[in-house]
């Protein structure tokens, strides 16, 4: 049984391994397209690098802009038809999946856990543990006062607003004078966060984690816990960066998901089949 439960641990690592693989393909990407877009303007570019701004490679400029678009058939200033195309490809994805996005494509997101794995080393169980429930649990609707602030702001303005406070941008683009100093500070005391808590801008800020995070309690292929095999291990609990409880949960629809899957049999759950996407990989009794 424990060779059989140590075989398990090393499948378990090897998958988390390919989601690393894709986070950190995808963080050097949007890097790389950062650079190539700032040596382009000097007339050099990197081979086979685009030189897209990093507004038309954001999805959440496409939710900034649906009002306008709406109502004038025009974008706000700097973003672009393609950050609408990925608002959607996003929505569908979330619709089916929930906010993969988040847990495995965002670089931003990336970013945070690769300095959370510092916070871990150095403050072990206590990382990701510092907030308190009573206070952890109304914080994490933060995020929704600062979507709403964005939009209201983008429509009155129709001008890009949140650029001014985006730790994101800040963080791919700190190197140009464009920009702005409320970016930097934020991004700066997010990873200092960081440390301490498991993707904070993520957990409490994040107005299209926000947005993403609503499909959670629609989605098709919700993340299932089998009630009948859980040995109650809390292995998915300690696993999850949200610090969701999902072995007090049947179905995981909290809109702090953000589908990383560290919570399921495929990953941390050392049982077979007991958390899982149940569509996909459907539970035996």
């Amino acid at each position: 049984m424990e060779i059989k439960y140590k075989r398990e641990i090393r499948m378990h690592k090897k998958k988390i391994h390919i989601r690393t693989l894709i986070q950190i393909f995808l963080f050097i990407l949007i890097l790389s397209i950062s650079i190539n877009k700032t040596l382009s303007e000097k007339g050099i570019s990197i081979p086979y690098i685009s030189t897209a701004s990093l507004h038309a490679l954001c999805p959440f400029g496409g939710v900034v802009t649906i009002y306008q678009y709406l109502t004038t058939g025009t974008f706000i200033q700097k973003i672009h038809e393609s950050s609408f195309i990925l608002m959607i490809i996003g929505f569908i994805i979330a619709i089916l999946f929930g906010p993969l996005f988040c847990g495995w494509i965002c670089p931003f997101g990336t970013f945070q856990e690769f300095i959370g794995k510092l916070g871990k080393k150095i403050f072990k169980k206590r990382f990701n543990n510092f907030v308190p429930y009573k206070y952890d649990k109304y914080l994490r609707y933060l995020r929704y006062f600062v979507l709403a602030w964005v939009l209201y702001a983008t429509i009155l303005t129709g001008k890009l607003i949140f650029q001014d406070v985006d730790p994101y941008y800040a963080l791919f683009n700190f190197w140009n004078g464009e920009i702005a100093v409320g970016s930097i500070v934020i991004l700066f005391i997010t990873i200092i966060l960081s440390l301490f808590i498991e993707r904070p801008w993520c957990k409490y800020l994040c107005p299209y984690g926000a947005v993403l995070g609503i499909f959670n309690l629609i989605r098709i292929f919700p993340i299932k816990r089998n009630n009948k095999t859980c040995i109650n291990c809390k292995m998915c609990d300690r696993n999850c960066p949200m610090n969701i409880k999902v072995s007090e949960k049947t179905i995981i629809r909290d809109h702090q998901c953000i589908s990383c899957l560290k919570c399921t049999s495929e990953y941390s759950c050392p049982i077979n089949n007991t958390v899982t996407i149940e569509s996909i990989i459907p539970y035996k009794s």
